[in-house]
């Protein structure tokens, strides 16, 4: 190995004399020849002329060296109507035809759809590096990724896609998958989901910091599509209610995630199609635990209105510091009310209000008179995928609007949740909840079971709704729960 490398070096020393040799000669040459230039201009007879020619000659072919140049230049831009794109690596070149090159991009971007995908590939270098390379030869752009690092090893990576829309999910399952990754996820994003992670975590934050009731619609909105279940801490007779006791750290269990709710009981959050994180779950319990250190807290907002017939009331969100005021108000209602509220025996109607008065299970408003007492509560309940609403009224209050304006402000926030219905359930004797329904303009489904009527509003009629919605706080995505009717 010795001798091999120093023979190059001696054969180099070698010849180093021959190139200082001709460049020596080179030297004396061109000495020579500018010194006979320099006779001819200085001793014949037409020097000057000679000199003025090359001048002249040197000029003319500066000024067509510049004209030619310009004219075949090589970098400049390629005319955007004739010019072909190079096709992308794994592109079909006949995408790249000068006749398809001028709409190729507005046809791309239009035809464009944004989709989260999630796998699991090998924690070892080149693994992340496959999966880009098989989404660049569908051409699929990467908008966001983010990683998350799993106990047993490899990684859970997160990305945030967009691909053409004639490009089937399977075929991108498949390709991922010979790519190296497995247990693959894909579903259909909107433009909402390009907000960075970050920034996404600090929104749910200050909406949960902002109101108690946040929290169960802030985990559904950090954790995707999935179900969440309030367990209260005891049943409507007071016994221990099973589930409900989770530890302080909470419990990962691949789909099931449960954590302890800070106002009693417990939270189980499940996603069977796609098993949680340990990122998502110190996620979660991070929100968990950010809500039990501020405590209860309502927004305070309230709109104060005028009936048709004078009187003036003032709607608000209620919580469970209006027990006192809602039971009050059970006792002056009729059994008649009562019953086709709760559509059971009327004694147990005030050991619902704590389960509908939580934030846990929905939202709730009441409507109080101008001396402060409470006439009116409104509720939507969140029920797993679908939505109820719910209206008690005063008798010596029903019949006055206050019903309908309670209504067309709950559809508002279900609206704005992207709730497809909403369902009422009540009687066909019940004529005022009836004709509320019928005044919110909506596509009304009805259906009898058992005797009891269903009738569901379809929120297809999205501006016949959003009018009624004024300075309430904002509901977001439903989730699912366990409450009394």
């Amino acid at each position: 190995m010795t001798e091999r490398n120093h023979a190059p070096a001696q054969r180099h020393h070698r010849h180093h004399w021959r190139r200082d040799l001709v460049e020596l000669a080179a030297l004396f040459c061109a000495v020579a020849v500018a010194d006979g230039i320099a006779n001819l201009v200085a001793h014949g007879p037409h020097g000057p002329v000679l000199l003025i020619a090359s001048a002249v000659a040197l000029l003319v072919t500066a000024a067509f060296h510049t004209w030619w140049a310009r004219r075949h230049n090589s970098h400049a831009p390629p005319p955007p109507s004739t010019a072909p794109s190079d096709p992308a690596p794994g592109a079909d070149p006949a995408a790249s035809s000068p006749s398809s090159s001028s709409s190729a991009p507005e046809s791309a971007t239009a035809s464009a759809a944004l989709s989260r995908m999630r796998t699991t590939v090998r924690d070892e270098p080149g693994s992340l590096a496959s999966i880009c390379s098989a989404l660049a030869r569908h051409r699929v752009d990467i908008l966001m990724l983010q990683t998350h690092p799993l106990p047993e090893g490899g990684t859970v990576d997160e990305f945030l896609l967009r691909s053409p829309h004639d490009l089937p999910s399977s075929d991108l399952s498949r390709a991922v998958a010979g790519a190296g990754g497995h247990s693959t996820w894909i579903e259909r994003a909107d433009a909402h989901d390009l907000v960075d992670t970050p920034t996404r975590v600090l929104g749910l934050a200050t909406r949960t910091a902002l109101d108690a009731a946040e929290l169960p619609l802030a985990l559904r909105q950090l954790l995707g599509r999935c179900t969440i279940h309030s367990i209260p801490a005891t049943t409507l007779s007071g016994r221990p209610n099973a589930g409900a006791d989770a530890p302080v750290e909470g419990v990962l269990e691949a789909t099931v995630m449960r954590l302890r709710d800070p106002s009693g009981g417990a939270i189980t959050i499940e996603r069977p199609h796609l098993p949680f994180t340990p990122t998502e779950f110190a996620r979660a319990r991070a929100l968990v635990e950010l809500d039990a250190r501020l405590g209860p807290r309502v927004p305070r907002s309230q709109d104060v209105l005028t009936l048709p017939e004078g009187n003036e009331i003032t709607v608000r969100r209620a919580d469970g510091s209006d027990l006192a005021a809602a039971r009050a108000m059970h006792d002056r209602c009729s059994e008649r009310t009562l019953g086709l509220r709760y559509h059971g025996p009327v004694s147990d109607a005030d050991r619902y209000l704590g389960h509908l008065l939580s934030p846990r299970f929905g939202r709730t408003l009441a409507a109080t008179t101008a001396s402060g007492k409470l006439v009116a509560l409104g509720h939507l309940l969140w029920d797993g995928d679908e939505t109820e609403v719910a209206l008690l009224i005063e008798d010596d209050w029903q019949r006055r609007g206050i019903g309908s304006e309670l209504l067309g402000r709950l559809i508002a926030m279900a609206s704005e949740t992207g709730c497809d219905s909403v369902y009422a359930v009540t009687q066909a004797s019940n004529t005022g909840m009836v004709a509320a329904m019928r005044g919110l303009g909506l596509p009304l489904d009805y259906q009898i079971e058992e005797g009891t009527l269903v009738i569901t509003a379809r929120l297809d009629a999205a501006p016949a709704v959003s009018t009624v919605a004024r300075e309430l706080p904002r509901a977001h995505q439903p989730y699912g729960q366990q409450h009394p009717r």
